[in-house]
């Protein structure tokens, strides 16, 4: 599944980043990288998504949101806020 899919207020954990380049150098230095907690705080019309990333939130649009593999947390997580 990736983070295009996840719904509001869920916890997901990252298992990896189809990207390459500059992109992907740029969200590993934000702190997105395998391993790491998410959660989805908002869903835009236009298909962007706002999640919470250790202690940060970031903003991506439906391009790149589609290309980072995740998966459920089950048991709730701790949810970075």
């Amino acid at each position: 599944m990736t983070l295009r899919d996840g719904k509001v207020g869920e916890c997901y954990l990252v298992t990896g980043l189809r990207m390459e380049g500059t992109l992907l150098r740029r969200l590993q230095a934000l702190g997105l990288t395998p391993g790491t907690e998410v959660k989805v705080l908002n869903r835009k019309r236009s298909g962007s998504l706002i999640f919470s990333v250790r202690g940060t939130r970031l903003a991506v649009g439906k391009r790149i949101a589609q290309e980072i593999e995740t998966k459920e947390v089950c048991g709730g997580g701790k949810g970075d806020e």
